[in-house]
């Protein structure tokens, strides 16, 4: 697979709550004017948040899922205002804090693609 060209890179997994980040929100995020520069400026100050650990656009009634990673509610609700809310971009947020992951991999379903069997 490596030779192919089907892995993109090797990682490490970390236990967030060994290391005290103990507190995981799914940000549903809208922008103001969802437009192609707002959502490539949106992406691109994304990449400089390093609570974000997953950004995705998304069809619905908002643009964007955002998973974040911090240590605890307070720590989330300085990264709301000052980061999401901070930006003029964002018109509105509303977070789902996770209590408890139920499953969690990095793994991809592998035994539906036909061409690596």
């Amino acid at each position: 697979m490596e030779e192919a060209g089907f892995i993109k890179g090797r990682v490490t997994i970390l236990d967030n709550f060994s290391l005290g980040l103990n507190f995981e929100v799914i940000a549903s995020v809208k922008l103001a004017l969802p437009n192609r520069e707002n959502l490539q400026a949106f992406e691109d100050m994304v990449q400089g948040w390093t609570e974000v650990t997953e950004c995705m656009t998304v069809t619905g009634q908002v643009d964007y899922m955002v998973h974040v990673v911090t240590t605890d509610m307070h720590a989330y609700d300085n990264f709301l205002r000052d980061k999401l809310l901070g930006s003029a971009l964002v018109s509105d947020v509303q977070s789902r804090i996770v209590i408890r992951v139920a499953k969690r991999t990095t793994a991809l379903p592998l035994d539906l693609v036909e061409s690596v069997k």
